[in-house]
């Protein structure tokens, strides 16, 4: 069944002789529980088209679906609140909140999850990612490697059924990479859908059901 599905989606910046045609007319769609990798060359798009499919970008021409339902500019707030999370490039965690904080904002401010349910869940989490006993710290003193798999923990904490990752080992210095794509391959095994863009070809063809090349 499927939970996303892009359809002749096009994205443009600028107007006239300045504009630059980041996406032109892609359609795919992802099943409910798939692993899809989407890859290409620097420039070619692939971070503007999963911020497209999370609402971050506003489409130019084109359609996103969530479960069936259309993304418009006064639905994807909602949609992407009820269906989906994103781990960043850069992590974006709070630096002025603990792990336990950053991973309950979200649940608590948005889902109105009771706290005491949200710091459960989050622990869950955490212990997933094996960081359980760095709840009570802040970011800056963890590794990059540490702080993408919190970010990891973060987006399982808000229970949404799609997880997009935006190249999330492209920050992290080599020796980092495999802590955080070993993470992603147990996920893939959970039947936790996955929309990914990422530069490792080796992960992408060990872990990916189907890969989107941009």
């Amino acid at each position: 069944m499927k939970i996303l599905e892009v359809t002749n989606l096009c994205k443009t910046y600028g107007k006239g002789d300045t504009m630059v045609k980041a996406l032109d007319n892609v359609s795919f769609s992802v099943e409910k529980g798939e692993f899809v990798a989407i890859i290409g060359p620097s420039g070619s798009g692939k971070s503007t088209l999963i911020r497209c499919m999370n609402g971050l970008e506003e489409v130019t021409k084109g359609e996103v679906y969530i479960d069936g339902q259309l993304m418009t500019h006064k639905t994807r707030a909602a949609l992407n609140r009820q269906y989906s999370s994103m781990v960043f490039q850069q992590f974006n965690l709070y630096p002025h909140l603990t792990v336990m904080d950053n991973l309950t904002l979200g649940p608590v401010k948005l889902k109105k999850v009771r706290k005491d349910e949200a710091e459960a869940l989050a622990m869950e989490n955490l212990k997933r990612v094996g960081l359980e006993k760095k709840a009570l710290v802040y970011p800056a003193t963890l590794s990059g490697g540490q702080q993408q798999r919190i970010a990891i923990a973060r987006a399982l904490t808000m229970k949404n059924p799609v997880i997009y990752f935006d190249e999330p080992t492209s920050a992290l210095d080599p020796e980092m990479v495999q802590e955080v794509l070993d993470i992603m391959i147990e996920l893939g095994h959970d039947n936790i859908t996955m929309v990914v863009v990422t530069h490792e070809m080796g992960f992408a063809r060990e872990v990916a059901d189907r890969v989107v090349f941009c």
